[in-house]
């Protein structure tokens, strides 16, 4: 496929967007561009976590070591906790807590990194981006 803009791979998009989250999120404004709201700081965050978790090796070892760890520990201690479970309510309990944006799209990529490799919905969304990035390389 000839294109203006060649593919770019899933760890590449994952990279750009982490730049944009960390630079974007800058509180003083000295470049033309405006900081990013709220809301693009948690849909980029979303997007490059996945992002991570589609890239594969190496970037699937930690979700793996912390899954399988983590999740052991928690159903020792209270049987039918999950990971997911654990992320959502760590998201409900920052949502309260004064956090600057670079700060939630830190933790925002962090969070839907480990969310997207528990095999639930945001799995789903990280598979389709290594699906659409599989079909655009060829």
């Amino acid at each position: 496929m000839n294109s203006l803009i060649p593919p770019i791979g899933i760890v590449s998009l994952a990279f750009v967007l982490t730049v944009v989250l960390i630079v974007g999120t800058k509180e003083t404004k000295q470049g033309k561009a405006k900081p990013l709201g709220w809301w693009w700081v948690l849909i980029l965050s979303l997007i490059a976590g996945s992002s991570y978790t589609a890239a594969g090796w190496p970037f699937d070892l930690i979700p793996r070591l912390v899954m399988g760890d983590l999740v052991g520990a928690i159903a020792a201690i209270k049987p039918g906790m999950s990971l997911p479970g654990l992320a959502l309510a760590l998201m409900a309990v920052l949502a309260w807590v004064g956090l600057t944006r670079r700060q939630v799209a830190v933790i925002g990529i962090v969070l839907f990194y480990l969310l997207a490799g528990s095999a639930g919905g945001f799995g789903i969304l990280a598979e389709k981006i290594r699906a659409i990035a599989e079909h655009f390389a060829s």
